[in-house]
């Protein structure tokens, strides 16, 4: 008789990796990446308002903000690896139902994905912690740009011109690369995350834990860090287009540029060398420095336009820098125990960005021209370079074994 043997990759799930987590994020790069040129497009030709759209933004902010927060409340009755397979399954949801190109398809499409995308980030970010050693952090967030660095590079290119050949062709591209890393996220079988029991009773208000992380003063600047870096990315995307054609540069301009800085991505890993070569408090606060005094001179320069474009070209890359090392003091300071509602809080900076940068640049907007964004945003820089400079100045570094001490005094 022939012995009946399960396949080994079938009796134990792979080790999660590195790796593994990088082509997650590869996939959900091509998804979002393809997207993020369009959704803008395709709501301003549906309302026909910039207002509108605005406001619509705005709103699904509240929403995705919400639905961030209220993660680790939900993770207390719903086994993680059911919360990230809603995440990538809402993202294919949205995806196909804004193809039908209708206002309220288009809005509801986009309010699906950018729930799912806090959602699954949430998650990604607890399973990060669970599996990959604290040394290991920064490798991991250098191979997850690198991967992701072809989707962000062509994505908004290929979106836009995909929208204009055939509308329903780049929503039809988003789903099927959300459903590949639903797919990818299935076969890694990760689970619920590692079990960690906690000696205190669990918390039943969902936003009780705000509490312990405002009495983390490290948690709260590397949020800061994520929240500036956001609002940074927010004005290079959204205001740096508008003032390209407010200035007659056209308005091709801002997309073409937006591919070329993704392409910047490449550069992750000499980025996490030169990073290691010195320290990731020296990362940080270079990264804003220099940003802050090219978004200042853009600002100063608006009479100039080719001039202030690019300065805020230059400072994306500082800005793809601070993608690779800005999140580093956050990830380091989290205490096992609180690994989700921490990431829950940490994944809140982008919608506290996607709030917070309309909301600031409306009011800008009302007493000077779009320059006045551009100096906003340095001024943030600067201050998150002065918060930088409270970090540990070994913060990421590998901790050498200390020297054995010669019998003597000093041993004893």
């Amino acid at each position: 008789m022939f012995e009946r043997r399960i396949p080994e990759w079938l009796r134990h799930a792979p080790a999660p990796s590195v790796r593994g987590f990088a082509t997650l994020a590869g996939f959900e790069a091509v998804a979002r990446g393809i997207l993020i040129s369009v959704f803008p497009v395709a709501m301003y030709d549906a309302f026909g308002d910039a207002g509108t759209v605005s406001l619509i933004y705005f709103l699904v902010g509240l929403v995705s903000l919400a639905a961030g927060l209220l993660v680790p409340f939900l993770n207390r009755f719903v086994p993680r690896r059911i919360l990230y397979a809603a995440g990538a399954s809402s993202f294919v949801l949205g995806s196909l139902i804004a193809i039908n190109g209708a206002p309220a398809a288009i809005v509801l499409g986009l309010a699906l994905i950018s729930t799912a995308t806090v959602v699954c980030f949430v998650c990604f970010n607890a399973y990060v912690l669970d599996y990959i050693a604290r040394i290991e952090l920064g490798r991991s967030e250098t191979l997850r740009m690198f991967y992701s660095a072809l989707g962000w590079t062509l994505g908004p290119v290929v979106g836009v011109s995909l929208w204009s050949w055939w509308r329903p062709a780049p929503f039809a591209i988003a789903a099927i690369a959300s459903a590949a890393m639903l797919l990818a996220f299935l076969w890694m079988r990760l689970g619920n995350g590692r079990l960690i029991t906690r000696a205190r009773r669990p918390v039943t208000n969902p936003l009780a834990y705000l509490g312990r992380f405002l009495r983390q003063p490290r948690l709260v600047a590397g949020w800061l860090f994520a929240v500036i870096r956001s609002c940074g990315w927010w004005v290079y995307v959204v205001y740096l287009p508008i003032f390209a054609v407010e200035s007659g540069l056209g308005d091709q301009l801002g997309g073409r540029l937006l591919s070329v800085t993704n392409a910047g991505l490449f550069l992750a890993p000499l980025m996490m060398r030169w990073i290691q070569a010195h320290s990731v408090r020296h990362g940080v606060r270079t990264g804003f420095l220099t940003a802050a005094l090219l978004f200042l001179g853009a600002g100063l320069a608006g009479g100039l336009p080719w001039v202030a474009v690019a300065l805020l070209f230059v400072a994306s890359f500082f800005l793809i820098l601070l993608d690779i090392c800005g999140g580093l003091p956050f990830l380091m300071a989290v205490k096992p125990s609180e690994r989700t509602e921490m990431s829950a809080i940490y994944s809140s900076y982008r919608d506290v960005s996607g709030i917070a940068t309309p909301g600031a640049a409306w009011a800008i907007l009302l007493l000077v021209p779009v320059p006045g964004v551009f100096v906003a945003a340095g001024a943030a820089c600067l201050i998150a370079w002065g918060i930088a400079e409270r970090l540990h100045p070994r913060l990421g570094a590998r901790r050498i074994a200390p020297a054995a001490v010669p019998p003597g005094p000093a041993a004893t």
